[in-house]
């Protein structure tokens, strides 16, 4: 006992004895004084010697002096005895020192003697200082306080009056009520009678207290620190049953566990899922599973060979009916049963601890034949014999046994296994039930039948045991080994050994030889236990230092015990599992649950049971033993634990610690990882056949990931993508694998419209809808879908639904059925008049007719020209639908057709019958096919009709409609619509349909599909139909730019310019046979393109004919050949057009690369080669004639035409870098000399081949002026450069195929000959020098670079050397070198 100092002590025991001075002693010698004296042993014993011995064997003389011949001690010295006075009480002296303080200032004075009498009345006889024996809610998760208590708590109230109040328990008795119905799935009729029972027994006096952990309990430290503690719970188990489930295989055993929780929760899942489903707080912080998991888990009381934890501490020998062990004053002799007892073997492996505690246990029924002063006499007859460590109980057991009086529930125990019942069949027990004995009660409720008087003198023996017995025994354990543990963490004796020998000591001292293998090393031997205990082979005890961690541990003593567990944690040896439970919230928690886990093989598939077990014991440990706001927030999160300590087990109790973390994780607003956690759990319980509890982690998994994450972004973010931010988007694998199995579940148990809309909300379909771009961070892309799962999910979809339509035809409970997605691309459907091509491009036809009214108006003549796109009465028009299929696998879509509506009726209603609309049958489309579907349209009278939707049976099931109706364009006129979103209505397909008497029909007389070879001349012929009621007498035809066209079979001279031919002359140039035509072409030298064609045709109504035409196919490549054709009957009428278009390709035929260098002969200036390689074998082509086309003049010659256009080009181009205006002028004209070489030259002045050379020239240079000079607009093109380059030759190779009747010609244009002296050089450095502000060609310098390197290197701006050297030598030279090395040489050069 300490005294005022803090290192001074003294002996309780010794020093009262010795009616002497006291002696104090430091904390050290104090130890060793208890430890080692012995004097003070032998007073230990006779004290308690006096205790029971000296007692009176009458009960009623239990409460009496413990010693006879002493002064009664008062209760302040009683209090100092058990040194537990700062701690028992608290909770009462501090208001009674706030009191004494209070009272002197007023001249009062308060003895301590008359307050603990006054608190000794106001409490029960094992209670603490405060009113409530400390058995309120913060008597931890073992309390059953506030469960089980009938009486009612006084509570001092301080006030001006000093009022007390009594608060009732009735609300604690429901909430117990409800938590048992819970716990035990109990219906309504069944919770009903658990109500009316409890009531019934409300006013039974009973001290319920006495089936709780026992409270106020003390422990000391090896310091003798004393270690409060509010609760303290003991759990007595069977010993027979203890050793029968030791010699069951561990493995085994965890197999029948986790299968025996599994099955308990299967049974009682589906009315706790129901109740939850009912109750309005879905977010509740405990779940009635997970309380089952934690039960069944503590529940475990069978030893282990990985911990010490359920090793036994106390061997209990006790005697009532139906128990195995027995030892009662109704036996005839039980002095010697009570020896017979202590002399049994324990069968026990061993693996299990030999460190325990005997303990004799006396029942004394009333109805024993033994008086009280026998049973007495037996009592101290048994402490002699067998040790102080005993007690005699006292029990009434009445018969009839008293009414029933509800108890906690124990724990759920795993059931002995079938091979072992079939051995030892358990005894069966009497009937009826003998007094006392706990069951469960019909209503439901756990209850036992004893007095009032037998459950206070139950409480008091558990007491005693635990006081008196149980703790000083262990903390003696632990003082002892705690002594092993320092002297093994001392300096090794290996040092000290070194040091003798290095400084001459004779012989190293040996070291301490320690066993830790077991606790028993440092305990009295027990012969006859131990030797029964021991096995052959087999596991070992657990280790000395971990006894001593876990006795640390459970004493309180926690800074011992952290130390210890960190000596094992280091040693490998365990540690890491109950260090998270003792140390302060940090980083390094979370790394020793992982190394508590990172030993076993959970992530496995087939992880081995015991280990999941271990695993979940760690799990339910953590989860109880930390506060729920250390253990879910940084840096603990424990949720993450749970979850690696599930594994990849797929056993019930793995996805219940999954179904936790995901509740924990809910708490923290981490919705997405919950529902992902709540999803796995589901499938683990989905393939154990635990459907309730599948369908209930699956809803809560669809409602966590439902719900929007919070994004603190700008409106303007989510307006300029076009996005709206209620919009849910997310990983779209993770939604379908929650809805996909909670569909199927709904199928299996009825609810058929259910698991419907959840399989059709599975076909989300593909983001790639092209008429809504978007950010792809926005919408679930290609890769967050698992391919092939849209087969299963539409299979899934059609067999519900036709099943749903045959069972429930009549019911409307999916009317609002609609698809997640949209067929119809309704940006991209367009209406398509008689005579157009599908497909054909908008803006192209635009082009025609602006180019056709910018050449009327030329001619001084002013005509509209009619809107084009109306529709006739009684012609078909077609809308084109573009549908896509967004699903990843095949689909039928039937009845497919459109909805027309009268566009000046506002009736929906309204009737449509004149219109005539296509309905196509079916429609399959393969996985992400895009296809356009033509549907035909017909209005018997004039009409203006919108096309609103497009209706059709989704695989023949499900009738859908989709809007072909646009959003209109973003206004931005206002500023109230730019700040808020606006938009102009809606852009519907309309036609106008109208009576007409002008109707032109065109079309190719030959469809087929048509394939040329590069430069051939086809003939095509045009059907032209007269489909109206009046003639038409003036028809135009446009084509396009880059179209070579010559309209008509005729050889007449045009309009492109005046020729001549000279005289044949046959010249000799190598060739035998050939012979050589010049030709001289007037051109107009203009990339003019040509004009719309006028048709000199008359077609009367109903008349029709044909027209040819000359194509020269020159570009290759997929071409189209679009004609738009423009007529009327006379002045007095508008213009109307037609259209057609066909499509054709042109593949190269011949490879031809030319190339020219001066010539070595004084006969020609130039040698050009050209080759020819042709790239179809299978064709015989003939080359039959080689046009060269020259110029007649010099350009360096004034007033030639070469001269005019160098002129001419020089001041456009100027005007061009110069940013000025460029004139509307043609180039100047300018002869071209066309010279042939062939076997039998053909004419190039004919005028459909000068015409077609004149388009192929135009069309070739434009290209290469559009490449080379981006800058400068292609429409000035005709202003600024000519047709021809003096300087250039263009060469015409004409082909023919004999075999196929096919021919044409090849264009080879642009070779550069002659000396060029960069005629713009100084135009361009005047301009680079020049400081031009302002530009309509170039508006950055860096454009304006461009321009001017583009101008530098084109072909109207060439340099090279004019100096072309040929030496001519036709003899030879000869010279003697003997006579030196020096020889002269003259050469003629020209």
């Amino acid at each position: 006992m300490q005294s005022g100092s803090l290192d001074e002590w003294y002996c309780s025991i010794c020093t009262p004895l010795r009616r002497g001075n006291i002696d104090y002693m430091t904390l050290k010698t104090a130890q060793h004084h208890e430890r080692h004296s012995a004097e003070h042993l032998q007073n230990v014993a006779d004290t308690e010697r006096r205790k029971w011995i000296l007692s009176e064997p009458d009960p009623e003389a239990w409460d009496g002096p413990l010693t006879k011949g002493e002064p009664e001690l008062s209760r302040e010295e009683i209090k100092m005895r058990e040194s537990r006075l700062h701690v028992d009480l608290v909770r009462d002296m501090v208001p009674f020192w706030i009191r004494g303080v209070e009272a002197a200032e007023r001249g009062e004075v308060l003895r301590l003697e008359d307050f603990l009498a006054k608190l000794e009345e106001s409490t029960s006889e094992w209670g603490g200082g405060d009113g409530n024996m400390g058995w309120d809610e913060q008597a931890g998760d073992g309390g059953w306080g506030n469960q089980w208590s009938n009486h009612e708590i006084v509570q001092e109230r301080k006030g001006k009056q000093g009022r007390r109040r009594k608060v009732g328990r009735q609300d604690n008795a429901y909430k117990f009520v409800e938590d048992v119905a819970r716990q035990e799935a109990a219906d309504e009729e069944r919770r009903r009678r658990m109500h009316r029972f409890f009531e019934s027994s409300w006013q039974m006096p009973t001290d319920e207290k006495s089936f709780s952990p026992l409270p106020q309990v003390t422990t000391r430290t090896t310091s003798l620190v004393s270690v409060p503690h509010t609760s303290f719970a003991l759990r007595f188990s069977d010993l027979a049953e203890i050793e029968t489930a030791c010699a069951e295989d561990e493995e085994q055993r965890a197999v029948r566990t986790i299968d025996w929780i599994g099955a308990r929760i299967n049974k009682r899942c589906g009315k706790w899922t129901e109740d939850l489903t009912k109750s309005s707080d879905k977010d509740n912080h405990r779940t009635p599973w997970w309380d089952e998991l934690r039960r069944c888990t503590e529940g475990d009381h069978v030893p282990s060979k990985t911990e010490g934890w359920n090793h036994p501490v106390a061997q209990l020998a006790l005697r009532i009916p139906s128990v195995i062990l027995a030892v009662s004053t109704t036996a005839p002799n039980p002095l010697q049963a009570v020896a017979a007892l202590h002399s049994r073997a324990l069968e026990l492996p061993s693996w299990v601890d030999t460190n325990i505690l005997p303990y004799t246990l006396i029942i004394h029924p009333e109805n024993s034949p033994l008086s009280n002063e026998e049973a007495g006499a037996l009592f101290n007859a048994v402490k002699k014999q067998h040790g102080l460590h005993s007690y005699l109980l006292p029990l009434a057991l009445p018969t009839p046994p008293p009414p029933p009086v509800p108890v906690p529930a124990l724990p759920p125990r795993l059931p002995p296994s079938p091979s072992q019942d079939f051995l030892n069949p358990p005894p069966i027990p009497p009937t009826p039930l003998s007094p006392g004995f706990p069951g469960a009660d019909a209503n439901g409720l756990h209850t036992i039948r004893m007095s009032e008087k037998d459950i206070q003198q139950t409480a008091r023996f558990a007491r005693e045991f635990l006081v008196m017995s149980l703790l000083p025994w262990m903390e003696k354990c632990v003082v002892d080994w705690n002594e092993v543990f320092s002297s093994t963490r001392r300096l090794p004796s290996r040092l000290f050994s070194s040091t003798r020998r290095l400084f001459g000591s004779p012989s190293p001292s040996p070291a301490p030889a320690y066993n830790i293998s077991s606790s028993v090393s440092s305990l009295p031997a027990r012969a006859a236990m131990n030797a029964s205990m021991q096995g052959a082979g087999g596991a070992s005890p657990p280790s000395q230092q971990r006894r001593l961690a876990e006795f640390a541990t459970i004493l309180g003593d926690l800074k011992l015990a952290v130390a210890v567990w960190e000596a094992l944690r280091k040693d490998s040896k365990g540690g890491s599992d109950i260090l998270p439970l003792l140390l302060a919230p940090s980083p390094t928690l979370p790394l020793h649950a992982a190394n508590a886990l990172s030993g076993m093989q959970l992530q496995a598939p087939d992880s081995r049971p015991q280990e999941q077990l271990t695993a979940l014991k760690y799990a339910v440990r953590w989860e109880a033993g930390i506060s729920t706001s250390d253990f879910l927030n940084y840096p603990l999160e424990g949720d993450r634990w749970l979850v690696l300590a599930a594994g990849n087990s797929e056993e019930p109790p793995s996805a219940l610690l999954l179904a936790h973390a995901a509740l924990l994780s809910s708490r923290k607003q981490s919705n997405r990882r919950a529902a992902l956690w709540y999803l796995s759990a589901a499938n683990r319980l989905e393939k154990c056949g635990i459907k309730p509890l599948t369908m209930f982690f699956l809803r809560r998994a669809h409602e966590l990931y439902s719900e929007r994450p919070q994004k603190s972004l700008s409106p303007s973010f989510w307006e300029s993508e076009g996005q709206s931010p209620l919009e849910l988007h997310g990983i779209d694998a993770i939604m379908s694998g929650i809805e996909h199995p909670l569909g199927r579940l709904l199928y299996t148990t009825g609810d058929v419209a259910g698991a419907v809309r959840f399989f059709l909300g599975l076909l989300r379909g593909s983001s790639g809808n092209p008429s809504q771009p978007s950010l792809p961070l926005l919408q679930p892309g290609e890769g967050s879908k698992l391919p092939g799962t849209d087969k299963v999910f539409l299979d899934d979809f059609r067999v519900a639904f036709a099943h749903f339509k045959a069972t429930s035809s009549e019911s409307r409970e999916l009317v609002d059925l609609k698809l997640p997605f949209t067929f119809c691309l309704e940006r991209q459907t367009r209406l398509r008049l008689a005579g157009d091509i599908q497909g054909g491009a908008t803006s192209v036809w635009e082009t025609r007719e602006e180019r056709w009214k910018t050449f009327y108006k030329t001619l001084g003549r002013k005509a509209g020209l009619s809107a084009n796109g109306k529709a006739s009465v009684n012609e078909a028009f077609y809308v084109d639908l573009v549908i896509r299929n967004p699903l990843d696998t095949e689909v039928n879509l039937s009845n497919l057709t459109v909805t027309v509506q009268e566009a000046k009726v506002q009736e929906l209603s309204a009737s449509t019958s004149f219109v005539e609309v296509e309905v196509i049958n079916d429609i399959i489309l393969g996985a992400k096919e895009s296809r356009t579907v033509p549907i035909c349209i017909q209005s018997a009278r004039a009409a203006s009709l919108i096309v609103t939707d497009v209706t059709y049976d989704f695989l023949s099931l499900l009738p859908s409609t989709e809007p072909l109706a646009s959003r209109g364009r973003r206004l931005h006129d206002t500023p109230a619509q730019r700040m808020q979103p606006t938009y102009a209505p809606d852009i519907n397909i309309k036609i106008d349909v109208e009576d007409v008497n002008h109707k032109l029909l065109v079309d190719f007389v030959d469809d087929e599909q048509l394939v040329l070879a590069q430069g051939e001349r086809k003939e095509l012929k045009l059907w032209l139909s007269n489909s109206g009621s009046r003639p038409i007498k003036e028809l135009w035809m446009v084509a396009g730019p880059g179209d070579e066209l010559w309209m008509g079979q005729d050889e007449e001279l045009g309009d492109a310019g005046e020729f001549y031919v000279n005289k044949p002359r046959v010249e000799v140039d190598g060739l035998i046979g050939t012979t050589a035509t010049t030709e001289v072409i007037q051109s107009r030298n203009s990339l003019e393109p040509s004009k719309p064609h006028g048709i000199e045709l008359v077609l009367d109504p109903g008349e029709n004919t044909e027209y040819p035409i000359q194509l020269h196919a020159e570009a290759t490549g997929d071409r189209e050949l679009n004609l738009l054709f423009i007529y009327r009957e006379d002045e007095a009428d508008q213009f109307r057009s037609t259209r057609v278009t066909r499509y054709y390709g042109v593949h190269k035929v011949l490879d031809i690369s030319t190339s020219a260098r001066p010539d070595q002969s004084l006969d020609h200036m130039f040698l050009v080669e050209i080759e020819l390689s042709t790239l179809a074998s299978s064709l015989d082509i003939h080359l039959t004639q080689s046009s060269q086309l020259l110029f007649g003049a010099s350009p360096r010659e004034a007033g030639s035409a070469a001269y005019e256009s160098y002129k001419f080009i020089s001041r456009t181009l100027q005007d061009v870098l110069y940013g000025r205006t460029v004139e509307d002028s043609d180039p100047p004209p300018i002869d071209v000399l066309c010279s042939h070489v062939a076997e039998a030259p053909q004419s190039v002045v004919r005028p459909s081949t000068h015409d077609l050379i004149y388009q192929s020239k135009r069309s070739a240079v434009t290209r290469g002026l559009t490449q080379s000079h981006p800058h400068i607009p292609p429409k000035s093109h005709p202003n600024i450069f000519p047709l021809y380059n003096p300087e250039s030759v263009d060469f015409i190779l004409f082909w023919q195929i004999p075999s196929q009747q096919r021919s044409g010609y090849i264009t080879v244009p642009g070779l550069a000959l002659g000396a060029g002296h960069a005629t713009l050089g100084p135009i361009i450095e005047e301009a680079a020098s020049a400081k031009v502000k302002r530009s309509m060609y170039a508006e950055t310098q860096r454009e304006k670079e461009e321009i001017l390197d583009a101008i530098r290197t084109s072909e109207w701006n060439t340099e090279m050397n004019p100096v072309v050297l040929v030496l001519q030598e036709p003899t030879t030279t000869y010279h003697d070198f003997s006579s030196g090395l020096v020889a002269l040489l003259y050469l003629p050069s020209s």
